[in-house]
C-alpha cells in the first residue's frame, strides 16, 4: 500500500491537479484498521513508499518517520464512517476549487459526468482544517450519494473510491468535467441532462463498460 500510494501522488502532479506540497492521497490497509498517507508538507519529488506514513483509524501515526499529511484527521473520519471506502483524495485543483470558492454544485451537463459522478457534483460545507470537522462534511454530503466527488466550500476536492487509484480517478475527472462546464457557461447556460438519462448513463458506465473482469 505505501507503493500504491506513493505513485498515486505522482499522478496528482501529472494531471495539474496539486501545487507545492498540497493535496494528498491515502489508501486503507487491506485487513487491518489502518491507513497509508502522504507526510505532511514533503516535496512530490521527494516522496518515496519508505516516506508514506501509517496510521490508525483515529489518525493516530503508527509508523514512519514523518508527521503525517494535516488532513488525516479527515481521512481518518471517512474510513471509520464509510467502511466501503478504501482510497480518499484530496486536491486545490484549479477550476474545481473555483466552484467550491463560490460554493456552487457542478451541474450535470456532460455525459461523462452521468458516467462518474451520477449526477450534479455536490458542495459540501466549510469547515477548517486541523480535526475531523471536514471529514464530517465529506461522510454527511457523500454517504448515500452517487458522487465519489465533494467541492468542500472555500477550500477545494475530496474524492472517496474502492480504491486509491479510483478516488484519484475521481479527482482527475472531477477537475477535467469542472474546466469543461466553466467554459461552457463562458458561451451561455449549458443545458441539463434529464434525470432519466443520468440514471441509465451512469448504469451503463458503473456496470458495463469496460472490461469487467479486469476492474
Amino acid at each position: 500500500m505505501r507503493e500504491t500510494v506513493c505513485a498515486l501522488h505522482q499522478e496528482l502532479v501529472r494531471n495539474n491537479l496539486v501545487a507545492w506540497t498540497a493535496g494528498n492521497v491515502s489508501g486503507r490497509v487491506p485487513g487491518e484498521d489502518l491507513f497509508v498517507i502522504k507526510p505532511s508538507g514533503v516535496p512530490y519529488d521527494d516522496l518515496t513508499p519508505e516516506a508514506m506514513v501509517v496510521c490508525d483509524l483515529e489518525g493516530n501515526l503508527v509508523e514512519g518517520a514523518f508527521s503525517p499529511s494535516s488532513d488525516t484527521a479527515a481521512h481518518a473520519y471517512v474510513y471509520r464512517h464509510m467502511p466501503e471506502v478504501n482510497g480518499v483524495a484530496h486536491t486545490h485543483s484549479t477550476y474545481a476549487s473555483a466552484w467550491a470558492a463560490r460554493g456552487e454544485p457542478i451541474p450535470c451537463v456532460l455525459t461523462a459526468m452521468a458516467d462518474e459522478f451520477g449526477g450534479e457534483i455536490p458542495v459540501g460545507p466549510f469547515a477548517l482544517i486541523g480535526d475531523d470537522d471536514i471529514g464530517k462534511g465529506i461522510v454527511a454530503v457523500l454517504e448515500g450519494h452517487r458522487s465519489p466527488a465533494v467541492l468542500m466550500r472555500n477550500h477545494g476536492v475530496f474524492t472517496i473510491g474502492d480504491s486509491p487509484k479510483a478516488a484519484v480517478k475521481a479527482a482527475v475527472m472531477c477537475e477535467d468535467v469542472a474546466r469543461t462546464v466553466h467554459l461552457s457557461r463562458q458561451l451561455g447556460e449549458p443545458l441539463p441532462i434529464p434525470q432519466g438519462d443520468i440514471d441509465r448513463l451512469y448504469g451503463r458506465y458503473q456496470h458495463v463498460y469496460g472490461q469487467r473482469s479486469q476492474r
